[in-house]
């Protein structure tokens, strides 16, 4: 039975159709010379778009190093210090984009773990380089319980050493890694994963946060 509230597909009126003059004979082209074939391929050089970017030296954190500072603009909008976490435990984890397949797991991951992350005395803050807007429909998606911080210059994610060349199918750029740092009461970096697996990365993100 149809559908009454399915629109119906236009019916096409008889027309007749004009009589269509036979194409034009196409000119032969003219025969390349070694010049204009080198000037071509010159030409299609400089029109090529660059996909390279420019070489970024990324900051190598270690295990003992003080924790970079910053300040930031979280999910709520308010303006996150990190001088203010001092004497907390705080895990901050860099993830490419919001509501992909891994980032997602890895958020949710961090969900739920939170309670026990808390427990143990810990604050969680993702970061990437989506916008506050974006964030907020991440947050109320999958009802995240932790602040994301948006780091749309990419200078948080910098002082940390998670910006950086990347290649996606021969393609090379700039973006976010894919890391986690742990930060001791003290101010310095506890733990650091350069490689991550989302779908057990909170789990092991929880046991060293119990350890310290």
């Amino acid at each position: 039975m149809a559908d009454p509230k399915k629109p119906k597909a236009p019916t096409a009126k008889a027309t007749k159709t004009a009589a269509v003059p036979p194409p034009a004979a196409e000119a032969t082209p003219a025969k390349a010379t070694p010049a204009t074939a080198a000037a071509s391929k010159a030409s299609k050089a400089a029109a090529a778009p660059k996909t390279s970017p420019a070489p970024v030296a990324r900051v190598q954190l270690r295990v003992g190093d003080p924790a970079p500072s910053f300040s930031a603009t979280i999910t709520d909008g308010s303006t996150l210090h990190s001088k203010d976490l001092l004497g907390k435990r705080v895990v901050v984890y860099f993830y490419p984009r919001a509501d992909t397949p891994g980032c997602t797991t890895d958020a949710c991951g961090f969900r739920d773990a939170h309670a026990d992350l808390l427990k143990s005395g810990a604050v969680v803050l993702g970061v990437s380089a989506d916008p506050v807007k974006s964030h907020v429909k991440f947050t109320e998606k999958y009802q995240l319980p932790f602040a994301l911080v948006s780091d749309s210059g990419a200078s948080v994610a910098q002082a940390f050493g998670a910006w950086g060349e990347k290649v996606f199918m021969g393609r090379r750029y700039l973006g976010m890694h894919r890391m986690t740092f742990l930060i001791g009461g003290d101010g310095k970096v506890a733990r650091i994963w350069d490689t991550v697996k989302p779908e057990t990365h909170a789990a092991e993100v929880l046991a060293a946060v119990r350890s310290l």
